[in-house]
């Protein structure tokens, strides 16, 4: 009896990011992405939140070798975090980890990684499965779709792609390599990306937005046009770059990321962009106005982006100018639309003009539509169906798009983060669940814990109250009148009265406390919350934070 393959959730389904799998065999683990989620607003002061590590650091022993389908963050972000707790080389195209590797390297974890670059078509051993790499077309250049050749016969993750006939690069879906394995061995499950599984129709081709770029670019002439994409978005800025030359404008490039990428871009072939049209942002002001084209990060409204300093007129290189024509070429992330919506209300008001998707078409999706899912189903023929990399609401369309497709409910299961699912001789079925919670990171502190953020949230919503008791515990007398620190609750040259109240309050409370016999920090410190958090409740009906300080002396 062949052995059987877990498949392990850690991340990606149920939410957009976060993108971690486990594919197992006879106890051996190769981890399939490494992603990261930027924060939404109930998740104050936290950069970016990862998958959790738990189970692959209690296997740490177990796990081979990372494989990374592309290049996003939502894909290779949690990379650096994860090398903390183990060792193991990496696999993706010479453009994937070409990204993935500036980020391992500011964190300083290179010397625990080994790159191993593969190309289209390759078939290479990683651990205990064969691995075939299967070009797809998606918005980063040279993504990947992954068949495990297994004990248990072939599962196949599509990585984020879409079916594009058209691809900028020439470089297309290779579908016939997907029905080869279909006819052939058989694929026995297929887990497919899920974003656009409510869109129906078909996406369309990258190369679009090139035509819609350039009828931007001629209808501005004489003005500065600033692009904004992401910066890993390497055919966006070729198509960017090429309205550019066409019109007769210089390039520059602005944001950290951006141009790191495009310098790796043109090393790696990816770009091809001309010495002569490329010029350093801080000459861009010695040009004419219709001779500029300014490249720059800041499509997500990210609040210390060049762009979103642009908006704010903070940018040190880049001064926003009345006529100036801002191209959003992106749409926002989930979460992010009030951020970009701010920073083109910036824009606006610093006299620029803002052209974005609902103006022309200067953006287009990487995931695939119904269209281009029923059509991946079709030909994969999969005996079994997991969606993945999705919102909850994404993969249960997904799962019924399957079913419309002919597989039985049976044979589809619609998973979230945690579940693992195992396949054997009998089939595919669920295995046992995993921790899978979200890891929030501040700065360079990782798992801040749900417990900081309910009380950032606290502190955002109600504000913060702090009592300053000083008390001579010999005489168990207070040593003067209590002092009430306020933010966020009352505006306190506003509030002078209600203040001197809860300081009347909290002091009389304590005097009880003492005139009882306490005198301990603690119980002082217990009676003061007490005695406050009573009387702001009662005279305001709020719940702000409740800081007790107790002094001795």
């Amino acid at each position: 009896m062949s052995e059987p393959v877990r498949v392990t959730f850690l991340g990606g389904l149920g939410e957009i990011g976060r993108n971690c799998a486990c594919i197992e065999q006879g106890g051996r683990i190769v981890v399939l992405d490494c992603g990261i989620m930027f924060p939404d607003p109930n998740m104050p002061g936290i950069d970016l939140v990862l998958p959790d590590f738990s189970y692959l650091r209690e296997h740490a022993d177990q796990v081979e070798a990372v494989v990374l389908t592309h290049g996003h963050e939502d894909h290779t972000g949690g990379l650096a975090y994860l090398l903390r707790e183990l060792e193991a080389p990496v696999y993706g195209s010479a453009l994937t980890l070409g990204l993935a590797r500036n980020r391992v390297d500011e964190a300083g974890m290179s010397d625990r990684v080994r790159w191993m670059e593969v190309a289209d078509g390759d078939r290479r051993t990683v651990g205990p499965f064969e691995v075939e790499f299967i070009p797809v077309t998606h918005s980063v250049p040279h993504g990947f779709a992954t068949a495990f050749h297994t004990a248990q016969g072939i599962i196949m993750h599509s990585g984020d792609f879409k079916i594009d006939l058209q691809p900028v690069d020439g470089r297309l879906t290779d579908l016939a390599r997907i029905g080869a394995l279909a006819t052939g061995p058989g694929i026995r499950l297929l887990l497919a990306d899920s974003t656009n599984a409510e869109e129906p129709g078909f996406t369309l081709s990258e190369s679009t937005v090139g035509t819609a770029l350039r009828r931007v670019f001629g209808a501005h002439a004489g003005h500065r046009l600033i692009v904004t994409c992401f910066a890993s978005h390497l055919h966006r800025v070729q198509q960017i770059v090429d309205a550019a030359v066409g019109a007769g404008r210089k390039v520059a490039t602005l944001g950290r990321s951006m141009a790191k990428n495009v310098d790796l871009g043109r090393r790696l072939g990816v770009l091809e962009i001309p010495e002569s049209a490329l010029v350093d942002v801080e000459r861009v002001d010695d040009l004419p106005d219709g001779e500029v084209c300014i490249v720059s990060t800041g499509s997500q409204g990210e609040p210390l982006s060049a762009l979103s300093l642009m908006a704010a007129g903070e940018n040190k290189l880049v001064r926003l100018r009345r006529g100036d024509v801002v191209v959003i070429s992106a749409h926002p992330i989930p979460g992010n639309e009030w951020a970009v919506g701010r920073v083109i209300d910036g824009l606006h008001r610093r006299g620029a003009e803002v052209v974005h998707t609902g103006i022309e078409p200067v953006h287009v999706s990487g995931h695939a539509r119904q269209g281009e899912l029923r059509t991946l189903l079709s030909v994969a023929r999969p005996q079994w169906f997991v969606p993945v990399h999705g919102e909850y609401r994404h993969l249960v369309n997904h799962g019924r798009l399957a079913q419309s497709m002919g597989l039985s409910d049976e044979h589809v299961l619609v998973c979230e983060d945690g579940d693992s699912v195992v396949l054997d001789e009998r089939g595919l079925r669920r295995g046992e669940g995993v921790p899978a919670g979200f890891l929030f990171v501040d700065g360079t502190v990782g798992d801040v814990g749900h417990g900081v953020l309910r009380d950032r949230r606290l502190l955002a919503e109600e504000g913060v109250v702090m009592v300053v008791a000083t008390i001579d515990p010999h005489r168990g007398e207070l040593v003067g009148p209590p002092q009430v620190i306020t933010r966020g609750w009352v505006y306190a040259p506003e509030a002078e009265d209600l203040l001197g109240e809860a300081s009347a309050t909290v002091a009389k409370a304590l005097e009880q406390a003492m005139a009882d016999g306490a005198r301990d920090q603690e119980s002082l410190q217990r009676t003061a919350r007490r005695a406050l958090g009573r009387f702001v409740g009662d005279r305001t009906r709020r719940r702000p934070m409740i800081v007790p300080v107790v002094v001795t002396v």
